[in-house]
């Protein structure tokens, strides 16, 4: 049997399982969707958003890409995030780095590797920002692993930046912004930061609305 047709007997098997839990699953959720959280994670296939959460098909509203950067010229992720926050108003964003992460990994070092060079390059500039503490790290281990950390907590702040995510802090009071790392060796997630809804990391960033109250 070709390797691609286990994952549709696994399919299978999933849906069967589901309907033996509940047999009306598929006809409910195909319904609709009103996820609570926005899921902003890596690609890396060991960082399954779903079951390290432990979370159910409709709970999360996920977007995943290399080394879970929130661009701000990037038209995928804020096309994401505004679905999330306009459309189906989440209650909290969640960006999700992990250690071990490939694409953190390259970016410190010299590797030129085509075109993921000008993504990886937002990485470079976390690194810059963060030059003086990262290069105090003796050990490449541990200054591997705050890289990681410090990716995600840029993020997280690079989300507290956007309009409309102030906008929607305005109207609704939320959504409440996440970051956290994942640890491949023992499964555990970890929280790094949280920006409660009004937080700016800097008023450069703030923008004033003029909508009635």
């Amino acid at each position: 049997m070709e390797d691609y047709r286990r994952l549709l007997l696994n399919n299978k098997a999933w849906v069967q399982d589901r309907l033996n839990v509940r047999s009306d699953f598929f006809t409910a959720s195909a319904s609709a969707q009103t996820p609570d959280y926005l899921w902003i994670g890596c690609s890396d296939s060991r960082v399954p958003a779903e079951d390290i959460t432990g979370t159910q098909p409709g709970e999360l509203f996920v977007h995943r890409n290399v080394a879970n950067l929130v661009v701000h010229t990037d038209f995928n992720v804020l096309s994401v995030l505004q679905y999330a926050v306009d459309v189906l108003e989440v209650k909290h964003i969640i960006v999700c780095g992990h250690y071990g992460c490939g694409g953190v990994r390259t970016a410190m070092s010299r590797k030129n590797l085509g075109l993921i060079n000008k993504w990886l390059r937002h990485i470079k500039d976390v690194y810059r920002f963060h030059a003086t503490e990262l290069d105090g790290i003796a050990s490449d281990t541990e200054r591997y692993d705050r890289l990681v950390e410090l990716n995600v907590i840029e993020q997280v702040r690079h989300i507290s930046d956007i309009s409309f995510v102030q906008h929607a802090w305005k109207r609704n009071k939320h959504p409440m912004i996440h970051g956290w790392v994942y640890d491949l060796h023992n499964g555990l997630l970890k929280e790094l930061v949280k920006i409660d809804p009004g937080e700016h990391a800097h008023d450069i960033y703030q923008y004033d609305f003029n909508d009635p109250e």
